[in-house]
């Protein structure tokens, strides 16, 4: 008697096939957390799953592609771009969305600096969460430390600013964000903030003005009471006073 073919009878995990973004979005629904453009959602994101991740971003962008009648197969300098675009977004410009926050190393305040500081200008790299459009630009903070205060190395004040930057932000929205964080890194007397950046909603697409620019500034402790202090923070801003 000829034998049968045996029926695979392994069990298929609840989830084969679903993609990785509805995975993470259930997390994300579970834990009862938000999923903005600016937020980061590392802590949801599983070992491997970034990868999954760039390959559905890929797919959608392709579909993108096809829906513009851009001709990828037969165009050569389109061939890659989905792929392209899809590590563009995940691994580069929108990387603070999907990274954990950089290691930052804090020391004590041993020599009981009480003086202002300021650190920058610091290089803004950013992208306008309404047209996905870059936001170039620069930031200065000020830090009025006490004795209790943490020290935080300046090439971190960087990776925080690259950090929080790295998502789809607004302005206004992204300088409150980085302020927030450094004033929990830090723990200063006060702390201040000031961006300028030129966004290219404005000048690449719209109003297409090249030479506008937005300004604003966070200010916390110290500097929103004393306005000695925050004009001398100004004042040693270049071409801000």
């Amino acid at each position: 008697m000829s034998s049968q073919p045996v029926a695979d009878m392994t069990p298929i995990p609840p989830d084969e096939g679903t993609p990785v973004s509805v995975k993470i979005r259930e997390r994300i629904a579970a834990a009862r957390k938000r999923f903005n453009a600016n937020d980061n959602i590392a802590e949801f994101i599983e070992p491997g799953e970034l990868e999954q991740l760039l390959d559905e971003v890929e797919v959608k962008m392709q579909g993108v592609l096809d829906s513009m009648v851009i001709n990828t197969a037969g165009d050569h300098n389109t061939h890659n771009t989905a792929r392209r675009v899809a590590k563009m977004y995940l691994n580069e410009v929108f990387k603070g969305r999907y990274v954990q926050a950089p290691p930052i190393t804090e020391f004590p305040n041993a020599e009981h600096l009480n003086e202002l500081m300021i650190v920058g200008p610091l290089t803004v790299r950013s992208a306008c969460s309404h047209h996905f459009c870059p936001v170039i630009g620069k930031i200065w903070i000020g830090i009025m430390p006490n004795e209790h205060t943490n020290v935080i190395g300046l090439s971190k004040y960087a990776r925080i600013v690259d950090w929080i930057m790295g998502r789809p932000q607004i302005q206004e929205e992204a300088v409150v964000q980085l302020a927030d964080l450094i004033m929990e890194k830090t723990q200063p007397d006060g702390l201040a903030i000031v961006m300028e950046a030129s966004h290219f909603c404005m000048s690449w697409r719209g109003v297409r003005d090249m030479d506008s620019k937005m300004i604003n500034s966070v200010m916390r402790g110290v500097f929103l009471k004393d306005s000695a202090l925050r004009r001398e923070f100004l004042s040693l801003i270049p071409g801000k006073n």
